[in-house]
C-alpha cells in the first residue's frame, strides 16, 4: 500500500462505532492499520476507523448559577449602593428588577435627589424599577417614636422596607428578593437578613442573601463613572445629625 509521507499532516480517528475521536499523525494512525486495530476508510483525508468501541467521558455540565433566570426584586437604598449589587446578581444569573421604597430618608429634597439619581441610573444600565409612590415619612416616624437610639430605630426602618419589599415579590410573582442595604458596613447585615427571611416566610418569596460588603470597595469607581450623587448619612434625621455631629449624646452609638 502507498502512503503520503506528511509527518505534519493529521489523521481522522473513529472509534468502532462511527463517532469522531481526537485526530492523530498519520505515522500513528499507518501504525494502527498495520497491527490490526483499525482500518482504512480513506487516503484523502486521511481516515481511519478503529476496531473497538471508545468509552468518550461525558462533558463536565457547569454549575447552575444561583439565579438561573430566576427573577428577583431588589430593594435599593440609593443608585451607589445598587452599583454592584446589580452587577453582582446578574452575574448569579437572576434577572434584576428594583424596588424603589425609603421612608426613612429626610428631609423630602434628600429623598427626591436620590430617587432621581437612581432613576438616570437605571435607565443607562437598562434596569427596570418598581416605585412605590409617595412619601412615607410620616408612618416612619411614628414607628420609631421611642425608638430613636442607634441600632434600635435601624432594626425598625430595615424591617419597614423588607416588609414592603416581600410583599411587592410576592404579590408580582418574583422568585426572590433582596436589598441593596447589603453591601453597607455600615448595616446590620445579621438583623437584615433574619427580617428578611422572615418577612419572606410571610408573603411566601425567598429572601436571598450574599455578603454583598466584598463589593464595597469597588462600588466606588462605578460611582465616578457614572457621576451618582453619593449622600453623606443613611438617610433618617438622626443619622444625619450623627454624622454631622458625632458629639451628639442623645442617641449615641452603640460600641
Amino acid at each position: 500500500m502507498q502512503w503520503n509521507e506528511s509527518p505534519l499532516a493529521k489523521a481522522i480517528v473513529l472509534d468502532a462505532e462511527g463517532r469522531h475521536l481526537s485526530p492523530t499523525s498519520e505515522d500513528k494512525a499507518r501504525r494502527l492499520v498495520h497491527q490490526g486495530k483499525a482500518e482504512l476508510i480513506r487516503s484523502e483525508p486521511l481516515t481511519v476507523r478503529l476496531t473497538y468501541e471508545v468509552q468518550i467521558p461525558a462533558t463536565p455540565q457547569p454549575e447552575p448559577l444561583p439565579g438561573d433566570g430566576k427573577r428577583i426584586l431588589l430593594h435599593i437604598c440609593c443608585a451607589p449602593c445598587a452599583t454592584y449589587s446589580v452587577q453582582r446578581l446578574r452575574e448569579l444569573g437572576f434577572a434584576v428588577t428594583g424596588f424603589w421604597y425609603n421612608p426613612n430618608v429626610h428631609p423630602f429634597s434628600e429623598h427626591e435627589r436620590r430617587r432621581e439619581t437612581l432613576a438616570h441610573y437605571a435607565v443607562e444600565i437598562d434596569l427596570p424599577v418598581i416605585w412605590e409612590p409617595g412619601y412615607g415619612v410620616v408612618g416612619y416616624m411614628r414607628a420609631i417614636g421611642g425608638h430613636e437610639r442607634y441600632r434600635e430605630r435601624c432594626r425598625i426602618c430595615y424591617e419597614m422596607r423588607l416588609e414592603r419589599t416581600a410583599q411587592v415579590a410576592g404579590d408580582e410573582g418574583f422568585d426572590a428578593f433582596t436589598t441593596t442595604l447589603l453591601i453597607s458596613p455600615y448595616q446590620g447585615q445579621d438583623t437584615i437578613r433574619a427580617l428578611g427571611e422572615a418577612a419572606g416566610v410571610r408573603h411566601g418569596v425567598r429572601f436571598f442573601f450574599e455578603n454583598l460588603r466584598r463589593g464595597w470597595a469597588d462600588h466606588f469607581e462605578a460611582v465616578r463613572e457614572h457621576e451618582l450623587y453619593s449622600q453623606r448619612y443613611c438617610g433618617c434625621l438622626y443619622s444625619e445629625w450623627e454624622a454631622l455631629d458625632r458629639s451628639a449624646g442623645t442617641y449615641p452609638r452603640e460600641p
